[in-house]
């Protein structure tokens, strides 16, 4: 499988931590959309694109978010969670589902590289913007 295509939209908020997303595009049949490029603590990253993941209220079946109190459609008070503490660094993993994700740490490896390079190009054609 080849990577055919990437696409790089910056980012107007270069104090943010999400620097751009990416677009990428398989044997020219396939296309990955929202993946996002992030500045990490230990340098730059892509994210795969995700979903929050939803509960059923127990009354009326409406999906509302994981840490819902009450439910959105009826007010029924919602079952809760188990609760992550902000120490926890999965928290955001446990809310999350990734929608498309490479299988293999190597084709992770090689996307990642493809991303990124294709994003410090675009960040060098637009000033203001650092690597």
């Amino acid at each position: 499988m080849d990577i055919t295509e990437v696409r790089i939209f910056l980012k107007d908020s270069p104090d943010k931590k999400l620097k751009a997303y990416a677009t990428v595009t398989f044997d020219n049949a396939f296309v990955v959309r929202n993946i996002k490029v992030i500045q990490g603590t230990q340098g730059i990253f892509i994210a795969m694109p995700s979903r929050r993941i939803k509960q059923s209220c127990p009354k009326c079946g409406f999906k509302n978010e994981l840490r819902a109190r009450y439910c959105n459609q009826c007010g029924t008070q919602l079952p809760q969670t188990q609760h992550v503490t902000p120490e926890d660094s999965s928290s955001s993993q446990l809310e999350h589902k990734d929608i498309a994700h490479p299988i293999t740490q190597a084709f992770r490896e090689i996307l990642q590289k493809k991303v990124l390079e294709a994003y410090e190009q675009e960040a060098k054609k637009h000033t203001g913007y650092i690597c």
